[in-house]
């Protein structure tokens, strides 16, 4: 299944996002070595570039599920799909950051923070407002007449 226009561009820009706070992290612990917090060495790079491919790869295949999900009309099915494809995603992480613990050529923080820089960027996105597009403006006179119309539809227990 292809990635749909508008999930192409969510994952570019999760993308973009992770690339700027890996390079961030690296810049952080290379300043950290240089105080004598830790030692910095190519394991950084390592774990920067695989935990940040793992952080899109796991985006990525979230958006795909979406997509797959909302073709499904059976609702427990539909349900018991994404639901497996959460615990897959969560599994490939986790197996990540075993690998990480794992293998000595990779550094451990640097490989297993990455999984966490889609939520910053997510998070960011929405405070500054470019997540979704603004409501579009309303006009007053309408917003009233909407607002007593509503109120005589939507009547309380006790009224008539």
């Amino acid at each position: 299944m292809k990635l749909q226009p508008a999930s192409k561009k969510e994952v570019k820009r999760i993308a973009k996002g992770v690339t700027v706070c890996s390079v961030l992290m690296v810049a952080g612990l290379f300043a950290l070595s240089l105080v004598g917090v830790g030692t910095f060495s190519y394991r950084v790079f390592v774990g920067a570039i695989g935990g940040s491919v793992i952080a899109v790869l796991n985006f990525t295949i979230m958006c795909l599920t979406i997509q797959q999900a909302t073709e499904i009309e059976d609702k427990k099915r539909m349900k018991a799909f994404v639901q497996g494809s959460y615990n897959g995603r969560l599994f490939l992480q986790a197996a990540w950051v075993v690998i990480c613990f794992l293998v000595s050529h990779i550094h451990l923080i640097a490989g297993a923070a990455p999984l966490l820089f889609p939520y910053a960027v997510i998070f960011y996105l929405n405070a500054k407002g470019k997540l979704m597009p603004p409501d579009p403006p309303r006009d007053p006179n309408k917003a009233i007449l909407e607002e007593e119309e509503d109120e005589e539809e939507n009547l309380g227990p006790f009224e008539i």
